[in-house]
């Protein structure tokens, strides 16, 4: 395969105009105001909007998969296009298994365009899959799982954040540990 040859079963996705489905993959421990933002405004765009929970067994999470998927159910249950799903394992076998042909990411500063660059040009490669870079409201570019999980640890407030929903679990289970 060539640099720019396009896998077959990418072109029936790419071509199809019957539904426009894109996944916006993420580990969501816990989902951030930033994180919503890039799935409201994502889910404008699409017919389908799937927020997949990444599972990465090398990662120690504050939350279980299906506890970070109920939580994202929850944030965005106004939106009928928008589904939660989990996977482990490459994003484009996840695509071709789905039939989805593009991936929306956010990219907070010049730092996550370096990498996501790279997995695009990669993703694109492998499957033909596209990635959209979609940047975040500014109120949000510099708001990370990380740096919550941080501050809400030693006792600061983030509550303006993170969805309510969110923040009462995320008070509760800072406080079981």
């Amino acid at each position: 395969m060539t640099a720019t040859a396009t896998p077959v079963w990418a072109k029936s996705l790419i071509t199809s105009r019957s539904m426009r489905r894109a996944v916006y993959p993420g580990s969501y421990d816990p989902v951030t105001n930033g994180h919503l933002d890039v799935i409201r405004r994502a889910s404008k765009l699409f017919d389908e909007l799937v927020v997949a929970v990444m599972i990465n067994k090398n990662k120690r999470s504050l939350f279980s998969v299906e506890e970070r998927i109920d939580l994202l159910k929850q944030a965005t249950a106004d939106l009928p296009n928008v589904r939660m799903d989990s996977w482990h394992g490459l994003l484009v076998d996840y695509c071709r298994d789905q039939g989805i042909a593009a991936i929306v990411k956010g990219l907070r500063a010049v730092s996550d365009f370096d990498y996501e660059l790279q997995m695009a040009q990669m993703n694109q490669q492998l499957s033909g899959v596209e990635t959209l870079f979609m940047s975040p409201n500014p109120l949000y570019s510099y708001l990370s799982s990380s740096l919550v999980k941080e501050v809400a640890t030693y006792g600061g407030d983030v509550a303006h954040l993170v969805p309510a929903n969110v923040n009462d679990q995320l008070v509760k289970r800072l406080a079981e540990t």
